[in-house]
């Protein structure tokens, strides 16, 4: 199944979850002056919640290359689901088939959400970066945004069936990475989990502000 993806249906889910969140949470982003405008763009995030993808881009005015389990994509929600572009990722050969997905984005100049941690966080601390996201920004030369959520845990954690309403979530994008800056070298034996843990490092680096844009 391929992704065709509509920009205005995108631009009205994204303006949909910005109301969402504005409504029900105290949310914010700062930083978000760094992101591109064009080219190819990787938002490199901590995962710790459900909310993750939409929060990531609520406010972000590019569409972004989210994924979901190819089980979702049926009926009227899986059509909707591919009008915004969400790539599927199925069970048998997911890393193959998501990896080819998100540099075909790139190599578009489009922006595509990863988590280098690989998956979502138990106790909403960081963890131990996987290879992957080093290997698609060594590979990809696209431009990293190292991106940090806080609050998201607390909303809507892996262990909850529900969301709990209220609270603060902050998004805090930081400064733009280009890969020369953490790509150690093809030498390096452990290239791409090193520059995995320099991209967690930068993400690490990144603060909840006092003062924050709504």
């Amino acid at each position: 199944m391929s992704s065709i993806p509509n920009p205005q249906l995108y631009s009205a889910t994204r303006t949909t979850f910005a109301w969402y969140f504005s409504l029900l949470y105290d949310y914010s982003v700062s930083g978000i002056e760094n992101i591109p405008r064009h080219g190819p763009v990787v938002f490199a995030a901590n995962h710790v919640s459900f909310y993750d993808p939409p929060a990531i881009g609520a406010m972000v005015h590019r569409q972004i290359n989210y994924f979901a389990r190819d089980t979702l994509f049926k009926g009227l929600f899986g059509k909707g689901l591919q009008a915004i572009g969400t790539i599927p990722v199925a069970r048998e050969n997911a890393e193959v088939k998501s990896l080819k997905a998100i540099f075909k984005s790139l190599k578009a100049g489009g922006a595509v959400a990863i988590y280098p941690e690989g998956t979502r966080s138990a106790d909403g601390q960081l963890s131990q970066p996987q290879p992957g996201a080093g290997m698609i920004a060594c590979k990809s030369r696209a431009t990293i945004i190292p991106t940090r959520l806080f609050g998201t845990f607390e909303a809507y954690s892996r262990q909850q069936s529900l969301p709990a309403i209220g609270g603060r979530i902050h998004i805090s994008y930081g400064q733009p990475i280009q890969p020369s800056e953490i790509d150690p070298g093809k030498q390096d034996a452990e290239r791409y989990l090193e520059a995995s843990k320099r991209i967690m490092q930068r993400i690490a680096q990144l603060e909840r502000p006092e003062n924050t844009i709504i």
